[in-house]
Parts: C-alpha cells; structure tokens; sequence
C-alpha cells in the first residue's frame, strides 16, 4: 500500500501569507493529506454527491458573486449545505469580505476558514504546485544527485565506486551539489521527479580518508542547490573486462522510479578515466536528444545509407 503524507496547515498558511477568519485549532495539529483543490461552485448550487471534505476548497469571485446573487434566505441554506461537510479547509481569495453565514457555519463545524487577497487562479495555481511537491509519494536512494548544465544527473554504484569523489570534481568544474549518499526522491507528475537531501546531510560530501566536507563552506553558494529534476540515471559499475557495453548509444535504456521511466546508462569505472568530463558529455548529449537530435540515431542514418551505396 502506498504511504500517504500530510502537511500541517500551518505550513500552507505560512507559504501563501494566509489569514484566519476561524481556525478550530491549532494550525500545527489540523492536517492535509490530499494534493487535489476545488472550486465548490457546483456544492454550493446544492449538488454534493461528488463532494470530497479532504480537498482543499478554495471560494473565489465567481462563487462568491454567485451566492451574493442568492437571496439572503437562500444563501445562508447553501453556505450551511457546504459547510456541513465539514471540508479540511476553505480560502476565500481575492480579500473578500465573507458573508456573515460563512463564519458562523465555519464555527458551528469546525471547519478552518482562511483568506487570501491573491486573485483566483495565480493563487490555485501556486497552491497546488505546493501540495504536489509537498504530498508527492517519494523514495529515498543510495547515490548521488548533482546538477551539470541544467541536467539533473542522480549517479548510482556500489559503495566506493568513486560517486562522491566524482560529485566533487564536478563542483569544482562549476556545476551544482544537490545531495550526496541519500537522495529523496519525490513523484511530483506523471512526467517529472525531484530530488533533494535530507536536512540533516545536506550540503555535506563524505571523502573516504578526508571525512564529512561541507561543500557550501568550502566552494560557496553556487556550489549548492536543494532541489533538482532528475533528467538521466548514471549507473557506474567497475570496468568488467570482456563485458559488452553500450558504443553507440542506440540501446535507450530507461529505469522506473516511482512509476517515471527515466532515461539510464552505464558507465564502466577504471583508473585513467576521467567521470567529471564523461558525466558533462552526458548530460550535453541527454540535453540534446530532449531537443530532438540523436546522435546515436543520425550516426546509425549514415552508416546504414553507406552500406547502401557499397552494395
């Protein structure tokens, strides 16, 4: 069974700047688990068969112009209808004035009642890009995540493989740290995962014979970053001699994180190669294929069309 994960609506109301008409509680122990947002125009029309209270339920212009429309008899048996259900919180936007018959149903229900003087959309917008981050079902992998020209690269290998060794060359080549030995995976779309580092390990490198570095201290801010896409899984493995590897990049291997498949290669490890430059031709190479040029694939056209011509 997948884990569900929530937030405090403390959180929530911290991020967007939003102010309390009634909270029930503490902000700290009223919890949202759902990543979805409504607009209750329809529940507020009367029609709750659909109606689900764990979505967050956001009032905006249109349904508060609408039960303004309402005679007042009419509209405090709707706004009552809608609080009823006892939905986890409910934003008014655009720094209305909520009808009196808001706060007492908040009240009677114990529903949280909030507000925001953002407009509708932008607010909905940013709300759930929020959620989605923050209630994203996650993983946590051993390797290493590190930013090369814009390319989000996690590097994964057995332990001594030399994945931190090559994070940090990589730094010092002016490319990004996001986490070192545990990365946090998170599912925020259908196309599209994050990673970060724990707190409590971010911006450190372990160095076998050095030990724990931080890499802010050492190498600056714009050695850092907390969050990046993963765009290209590197598996590296010690050189195995007489092993097959991949020379043409035709194979267009993928690995399946969190229901993502996610372009993957291997990369052999032996003395005399140099990672940091392979692990930037890779992310210039994943960066051009997203761009729509294969190499691999134009290199094969030509190839192909020159056994042609010989026959």
């Amino acid at each position: 069974m997948q884990e569900i994960y929530s937030i405090p609506l403390s959180s929530l109301i911290k991020e967007f700047s939003l102010e309390a008409f009634y909270l029930p509680d503490n902000a700290e122990n009223i919890i949202i688990s759902n990543n979805q947002v409504d607009r209750p125009g329809l529940a507020l029309t009367g029609f709750l068969d659909e109606f689900e209270e764990s979505r967050v339920q956001v009032v905006g212009m249109a349904e508060y112009r609408y039960l303004k429309k309402c005679e007042e008899e009419a509209r405090e048996r709707k706004i009552e209808a809608f609080f009823e259900k006892k939905p986890v919180v409910v934003i008014l936007t655009t720094g209305q004035e909520p009808y009196p018959a808001m706060r007492e149903a908040a009240e009677r229900h114990g529903v949280p009642f909030l507000s925001t003087k953002e407009k509708t959309s932008p607010f909905i917008a940013g709300l759930i890009a929020y959620l989605n981050v923050q209630l994203a079902p996650r993983i946590t992998r051993h390797g290493v995540l590190v930013e090369v020209y814009g390319e989000g690269l996690l590097l994964l290998g057995d332990s001594g493989v030399g994945k931190s060794e090559t994070a940090i060359e990589l730094v010092k080549r002016g490319h990004r740290l996001i986490a070192d030995d545990a990365v946090e995976i998170k599912r925020v779309s259908a196309k599209t995962l994050v990673g970060t580092a724990p707190p409590i390990i971010r911006h450190y490198v372990e160095l076998r014979g050095i030990g724990i570095i931080d890499v802010r201290r050492i190498f600056g801010m714009g050695a850092v970053k907390d969050s990046q896409g993963i765009d290209l899984v590197i598996n590296l493995e010690q050189w195995v001699q007489g092993k097959m590897y991949d020379r043409l990049g035709l194979d267009g291997e993928t690995m399946d994180i969190l229901g993502n498949e996610v372009p993957s290669i291997t990369i052999p490890v032996k003395p005399g190669r140099n990672l940091a430059i392979i692990l930037e031709i890779a992310a210039m190479n994943n960066r051009q294929k997203k761009m729509g040029y294969n190499t691999a694939e134009e290199f094969n056209k030509k190839l192909l069309g020159q056994m042609g011509l010989e026959q």
